[in-house]
């Protein structure tokens, strides 16, 4: 399944780009899987995914929501404001 992942704030600036293309193991079929794959492989994340956010398709997801192919995923970290 390839994905489209899209990374904001602070997670772009750990992974040193803004968007990539990901083919990702037919395992990998959740959120919250998604979550801890990309934990798993992008060492600059490793640890880091708790507090940020995944949205599929411009909507905010949970952990248990299924992922399919050509979603595009947004992972938002909280951002403080003055």
């Amino acid at each position: 399944m390839t994905l489209q992942l899209l990374y904001f704030a602070a997670v772009r600036e750990l992974i040193g780009k803004d968007e990539e293309s990901v083919t990702v193991p037919t395992d990998v079929a959740t959120i919250g899987a998604l979550r801890r794959w990309v934990e798993r492989e992008r060492e600059p994340l490793r640890g880091r995914l708790g507090a940020v956010r995944l949205a599929r398709n411009e909507e905010f997801a949970r952990d248990d929501d299924p992922i399919a192919d050509g979603d595009v995923i947004a992972l938002i970290p909280p951002v403080a404001g003055g």
